[in-house]
């Protein structure tokens, strides 16, 4: 009996909660659903293609010497900033500079010989006026003063290959840029033709990134611009990511694309040209571009929340008709910009695809519609309200 008065109070409290429940299960299955929804609307988009790519210097130079000799001193300090003319290396120039002076003194003897040749042939023209020397003497005097002169020209041609070899003794920098170690000390012996640069020259600021594409997207993406689905916007500038993510602060522009593919990979090259004042871009370093890849009027964007896939792999997204009731539609998206995706087939301008509450729908439902971003509706927000004076009622009944 004792078990018996136990167990009735406890089936009559179960009961009052399963009760309890029911109603509240049959009161959301009842009333309309509520959801989120985001309204399509066509819009212009620019489409755009993220391609991986490294640095490399706007210029490049190796330092090499054009003459050989002993190096005396090195003028430059590594890792830092040359300019174009600037004296880097010094090497041994006495048997050079002693070169120029012999050239130097073969001019003078050359032109102080033409100048006698020049004083006597003036003499013999004037005697020859009177018919007092005979008219070879006359020719062969203006032939020996022609014959100076031209040793004068071959004298300072001398005089100026000589000097030319005495300047490269003072080894320059070719371009601006910032210099990398140097090859060999003071003392060290170079000559022309040497295998190793004495040191390297490169300028960062502009800098490139060579990027790499694939083929098969440049035919995609001419056929659509062919088909006027497309515009061209190659023009726009460049978003450099650098390895961790962060996005470079100088934009890039597009120089020019490879005329050939690679066919090992099936891709092709594309170069950027980058502002790099700080320097922050060093050549080598592995980066990510965002360059544009065509202008899409009249384009479609969904959110990605309202988009699935089914066991099948196909892409589904629930969309509210008319008449307040889910539906569930195959489409065809392609490009992911930004937090939406491009809708290339399924959905129309005006369509409302549920981005907020699919758990709690299926096909056919039907749902209370919010746009996304709007201000709660009284309805809903009543509803809110009431569901906290409905659940203490079993409480109180136990």
């Amino acid at each position: 009996m004792l078990q018996k008065h136990l167990l009735l109070p406890l089936a009559l409290a179960v009961s009052i909660v399963l009760s309890a429940c029911g109603g509240e299960v049959e009161q959301s299955q009842g009333g309309p659903i509520p959801v989120t929804i985001a309204t399509l609307k066509a819009e212009q988009v620019g489409l755009t293609r993220e391609l991986p790519g490294r640095t490399s210097p706007f210029l490049i130079a190796e330092v090499r010497p054009q003459v050989n000799g002993i190096v005396g001193k090195r003028l430059f300090t590594e890792g830092g900033l040359v300019e174009a003319g600037q004296a880097l290396y010094q090497l041994d120039d006495a048997s050079y500079r002693a070169q120029a002076n012999n050239a130097r003194a073969q001019l003078a003897r050359a032109e102080a010989t033409a100048n006698a040749s020049r004083l006597s042939a003036k003499r013999i023209t004037a005697l020859a006026h009177v018919d007092a020397v005979s008219r070879q003497d006359l020719e062969n005097a203006e032939a020996a003063e022609k014959q100076a002169v031209a040793d004068v020209g071959a004298a300072r041609a001398l005089l100026d290959a000589a000097n030319v070899t005495l300047g490269f003794a003072r080894i320059t920098a070719p371009i601006s840029g910032r210099i990398g170690k140097s090859s060999v000390t003071q003392g060290a012996l170079v000559s022309v033709g040497q295998a190793d640069a004495l040191a390297t020259i490169q300028q960062l600021d502009p800098i490139y990134v060579d990027l790499t594409q694939s083929a098969s997207e440049l035919l995609q993406l001419r056929r659509e611009m062919a088909a006027g689905r497309l515009k061209d916007n190659q023009q726009t500038p460049v978003t450099i990511l650098l390895e961790d993510g962060t996005e470079f602060p100088q934009k890039g522009s597009l120089e020019f694309s490879e005329v050939s593919v690679d066919p090992t990979t099936g891709s092709y090259g594309l170069r950027v040209k980058v502002d790099n004042p700080d320097q922050v871009l060093m050549p080598g370093m592995y980066v990510r571009a965002v360059i544009g890849g065509g202008v899409r009027d009249n384009a479609l964007m969904v959110p990605m929340q309202g988009i699935a896939r089914d066991a099948k792999g196909e892409t589904t997204a629930m969309v509210v008709r008319q008449d307040n009731k889910v539906e569930a539609r195959r489409v065809k998206v392609s490009a992911a910009i930004g937090d939406k995706w491009l809708v290339e087939d399924g959905l129309k301008a005006g369509d409302k695809v549920i981005v907020e509450g699919l758990q709690k729908i299926q096909p056919g439902a039907t749902v209370q519609a919010t746009e996304r971003g709007a201000a709660p509706t009284q309805s809903s927000a009543d509803g809110q309200d009431a569901q906290p004076t409905q659940a203490p009622a079993p409480a109180q009944q136990q």
